[in-house]
């Protein structure tokens, strides 16, 4: 019953950002407002992660299965896309290094500031 429980939050929040999506007329997809949703509803403790953590869990464990409709869908649609293949090719490589950049710079900032404030409390 607790796992019923912690899907059902999780799907009223989806509901809700699907909810915000037909009402804002702005063109952000149903599920980014429905993950700010949570992210919010997390970070001001509205919402406690153990309230959802083994639905979570289990649905990160199980993300990669939900890309392959996706995956088929472009081999299906693979000739269409073909022309297009070198600029999908650049746009992936570049978007690719800078994420890796900037979690790259993320990551030493939030170390840097660890053992800045591990220092200080010595």
């Amino acid at each position: 019953m607790n796992i019923l429980r912690q899907f059902s939050i999780i799907l009223l929040i989806s509901l809700v950002g699907e909810a915000l999506s037909a009402l804002i007329p702005l063109p952000i997809p149903a599920s980014i407002y429905g993950i700010a949703l949570l992210f919010l509803l997390l970070c001001t403790g509205a919402l406690r992660v153990e309230s959802i953590r083994e639905v979570s869990s289990f649905l990160i464990a199980i993300m990669p299965v939900m890309f392959i409709p996706a995956a088929v869908g472009l081999t299906e649609s693979f000739g269409l896309l073909l022309p297009a293949l070198p600029a999908y090719t650049v746009i992936t490589l570049v978007s690719t290094i800078a994420v890796m950049a900037v979690a790259g710079r993320a990551a030493q900032a939030v170390i840097r500031r660890a053992s800045g404030e591990e220092s200080r409390h010595e």
